[in-house]
């Protein structure tokens, strides 16, 4: 399967995304090499292989689940471009 760049122009077009003419032949050619590639790791002979759900041996270590408080308000909006002194300054949405 090949994709062509009137295919990707048509993936773009469904995904909302505005992407340039003269772009189209390169996303096509990522395309079809990101197939290729899927083709190519398909003719692998996985018989006898067992089926590799995690690439960690062992359990995860995972911190607890609990909630902590690791930084105060103000080192918070001290970090932020704008605010009024108690809250964060966004521009206006609606």
């Amino acid at each position: 399967m090949k994709v062509s760049p009137q295919e990707v122009a048509r993936i773009a077009a469904l995904a909302r995304l505005g992407i340039d003419q003269d772009r189209l032949d390169a996303f096509a050619a990522q395309f079809n090499d990101i197939l290729d590639y899927m083709a190519l790791l398909g003719q692998v002979d996985t018989t006898g292989v067992e089926p590799l759900y995690s690439p960690v041996d062992g359990p995860t270590r995972l911190r607890e689940d609990k909630a902590e408080s690791r930084y105060s308000r103000e080192e918070i909006l001290a970090s932020a471009p704008e605010t009024d002194g108690a809250h964060f300054v966004v521009p206006k949405i609606v």
